[in-house]
């Protein structure tokens, strides 16, 4: 029994060395391991693509799957469904996105054009204003005077132009080029992304499986099961957050095109549709829509712009007290202070994405720790209530 145990301690304490050795030596050469890391990643850049893709199609999937084609059985049913629910997942997200530009391209169209009749205007009123106000405050007649005092050095300025153009262009080239190339290797990242998804789908029950059986043959009984609650419960909340996201976000565009329509503001479909665009990024993104929208709208008209800006605080207040707790929230199971707290610490550590999964991940978290807790202070009550009867 000794010698087991010690063979187990000395086994215990080999896997811990290494692995303390291992972390000295990745912080010692970590700007080895950065490079290496990067290139790691570069190369799995198109399966990691395929990965988010499969992951967002899977929602729609299931629903198709489970629900408009539930009823369908039989051989035929076994050999077809998968794939025609892959199809019309597919389908579908490209008939949103169509939908989505056949709205909006004849608005954009239309507002160039606004734009383009009314900013000289808006220019000459808001360049008569600045000249009244000046007039109401002599003093600042004289740091215009000063400015217009300034002499350029149109000689020097000249010089500059020329040795940029000499120089620079070359280094501007080589921009071009490299700028062109990430658009290609983008594009050819995303479509084998995609290929690579439709493999996940379609084969989605055997990837699982040969997943458990290899977790099966190398991890203890007790290691597998954390892994695969993990696991199972990452899946499910980023699943529940990328759907209640995109509820939220129609909810709010839908919100604020009525809203308009009702008040008589100008450009309801286009800022409608772009606030419920930014507003998939979690609680910041539609303040970006509002920043355009208010833009549009003051070169129109500056009063009902200040009517905009009133009636996007309104409705922001109404979503973020009211539906993104309940739509998001529930759905994550996270309280809506955690919500907010994910989304800051992700979004300063890793910008939008770190705000996008950061809710899913500290729901994950939260979870895991809610049940230990609860566990953990069962367990303490059940000794008390034995000691208490014991005594």
């Amino acid at each position: 029994m000794n010698n087991g145990f010690d063979k187990k301690k000395l086994r215990q304490i080999r896997e811990l060395i290494i692995f303390v050795a291992v972390i000295c030596l990745a912080l010692l050469y970590r700007a080895e391991v950065i490079i290496a890391l990067g290139i790691m990643i570069n190369i799995l850049k198109p399966f990691i693509y395929g990965g988010v893709i499969a992951f967002v199609l899977n929602i729609p999937m299931n629903l198709i799957e489970k629900g408009l084609l539930g009823k369908w059985k039989g051989k035929k049913a076994d050999k077809l469904k998968r794939p025609l629910s892959i199809v019309m997942s597919i389908l579908l997200v490209i008939l949103i996105f169509a939908i989505v530009v056949i709205t909006i391209t004849p608005q954009i169209g239309r507002t160039i054009v606004e734009l383009g009749n009314k900013i000289p205007n808006f220019m000459n009123g808001l360049s008569k204003s600045l000249t009244e106000f000046s007039a109401s405050y002599p003093q600042l007649q004289g740091y215009a005077a000063q400015l217009q005092d300034i002499r350029i050095d149109w000689n020097s300025l000249l010089e500059y132009v020329w040795k940029f153009m000499r120089t620079g262009m070359s280094d501007m080239l080589a921009s071009t080029f490299s700028v062109a190339g990430s658009i290609i290797g983008g594009f050819l990242n995303s479509f084998i992304g995609v290929i690579f998804a439709i493999y996940i789908l379609a084969g989605k029950e055997t990837l699982q499986n040969q997943a458990k059986r290899i977790m099966s043959a190398y991890l203890k009984p007790g290691l597998e099961k954390s892994i695969t609650k993990v696991l199972s419960l990452l899946n499910r909340n980023f699943s529940n957050f990328v759907s209640g996201q995109c509820l939220e976000a129609v909810i709010l565009g839908s919100m604020f095109f009525v809203s308009m329509t009702i008040i008589r503001l100008p450009y309801a479909v286009l800022v409608g549709v772009l606030i419920a665009f930014t507003a998939l990024i979690p609680i910041v993104g539609a303040f970006l829509g509002c920043v355009i929208g208010t833009f549009l709208i003051l070169v129109n008209d500056p009063v009902k712009a200040i009517i905009f800006l009133v009636l996007f605080f309104v409705l922001q207040q109404i979503e973020g007290n009211l539906i993104y707790p309940k739509v998001v929230g529930n759905k994550v199971g996270l309280p809506a202070i955690w919500v907010l707290m994910a989304v800051s610490v992700g979004g300063s550590l890793f910008g939008v994405s770190g705000m996008l999964t950061f809710i899913p991940l500290v729901s994950t978290v939260y979870m895991l720790l809610r049940d230990s807790v609860n566990e953990r202070n069962a367990k303490k009550l059940e000794k008390a209530e034995k000691k208490r009867a014991k005594e």
